[in-house]
């Protein structure tokens, strides 16, 4: 299972930073006082989502190695990180263009 999250979370990866090179990154047009929270979220989601990408690919070596002790250290990092990225990049995608769309 984990495999197959690794996977789809890749082919999402590579689809999104292929469609943010050809399609423009929109402004926020919710209400003022809503501006500085959705940003902080945005810059929390795009910087962890940054280092995520060595996170998750040690942990995943780490386990296919059988080394499941330094996994285990690791993965107590990445999976809550992990975590972190996919919910705030949920709600990033419900604030941009489902609430608040242009």
């Amino acid at each position: 299972m984990m495999v197959a999250a690794a996977v789809t979370s890749a082919l999402f990866l590579v689809s999104y930073v292929a469609h943010r090179m050809n399609a423009p990154i929109l402004k926020f047009y919710g209400p003022h006082w809503l501006k500085a929270p959705y940003y902080a979220l945005l810059i929390s989601h795009v910087s962890l989502s940054v280092a995520i990408v060595p996170l998750v690919s040690i942990t995943i070596w780490r386990a296919l190695s059988r080394r499941f002790d330094r996994h285990r250290r690791i993965a107590r990092l990445t999976w809550p990180a992990w975590m972190y990225v996919s919910l705030s990049g949920i709600a990033v995608y419900l604030v941009l263009y489902q609430i608040y769309p242009a």
